[in-house]
């Protein structure tokens, strides 16, 4: 939980290059992005909580410290369904800060992972996580079909659902995330992105295989680039690149290295 980061040690100060730093996620990301600025390198956080430490972090991701791009394991967006799983937050709550984090930074990209299937899950409450998805706009997400897990305290939980139908559940959540998914990668087509170049057979001269600021490695999509127009053009693995998107290909981009 990186938006819980010095909460064991009381945010107590340490020190970094010299200087006092408190251990607290927003001298962090403060330190982070200065670290990296001189190398042009990018800086990308992972599993945060939609807590108010993390709206701190936002002005700095609009100044581009760090990338625009938030990991958050929401989970679910009904506040019943929440409760049961004894998380923070309600989804009401959850989009009108989403909202906020778009206003202060409208590059942001969200990435989310939930749970379809929880015990006890009505299709009122499913239908509301449906709902929150194409309302929040997320930009990426994942979806796991509760699972029955040895020792689960959830396991004791009234209303277990059959197998057959939180994997229903999984399959239909996955179908919205995708439409919202492809939808907004389709509003990428005409912009002009850096890309870092991760597969670059005889230098990319025969195209390539690269990522943006909102794709995370292994997870999210890619950005295909295809042959430079330039014949004097070169991409090597490991370096940026300037890309024209120019179509959508499932969930990855395709581009035109300039």
């Amino acid at each position: 939980d990186t938006s819980a980061y010095g909460v064991d040690v009381k945010y107590r100060t340490g020190f970094w290059d010299g200087k006092p730093v408190k251990t607290r996620l927003l001298e962090l990301v403060q330190s982070l992005g200065e670290m990296a600025a001189p190398y042009g390198a990018w800086v990308r956080l992972h599993y945060v909580y939609p807590y108010p430490s993390v709206d701190e972090i936002i002005p700095l991701m609009a100044q581009g410290l760090v990338l625009p791009y938030l990991d958050v394991p929401f989970q679910h967006s009904h506040p019943d369904v929440l409760k049961r799983m004894k998380r923070p937050a309600s989804g009401e709550k959850n989009l009108d800060r989403i909202q906020r984090w778009r206003e202060a930074c409208p590059e942001l990209v969200i990435r989310s992972t939930f749970i379809a299937g929880f015990p006890g899950e009505t299709e009122e409450e499913f239908q509301h996580l449906l709902d929150f998805m194409r309302e929040a706009q997320i930009d990426r997400a994942g979806c796991f079909a509760y699972s029955d897990v040895n020792g689960a305290e959830a396991n004791s939980l009234p209303g277990m659902l059959p197998l057959e139908e939180r994997e229903a559940r999984r399959a239909r959540f996955m179908a919205v995330a995708e439409e919202v998914s492809v939808a907004k990668l389709q509003r990428r087509v005409g912009a002009t992105m850096q890309v870092l170049v991760d597969h670059a057979p005889a230098m990319g001269r025969k195209g390539g295989v690269g990522r943006s600021y909102a794709d995370a490695p292994e997870i999210d999509g890619t950005v295909q680039l295809l042959p430079p127009e330039k014949i004097s053009k070169q991409m090597k693995v490991g370096e940026f690149t300037r890309a024209r998107i120019v179509g959508v290909q499932g969930h990855d981009l395709v581009a035109q290295p300039i």
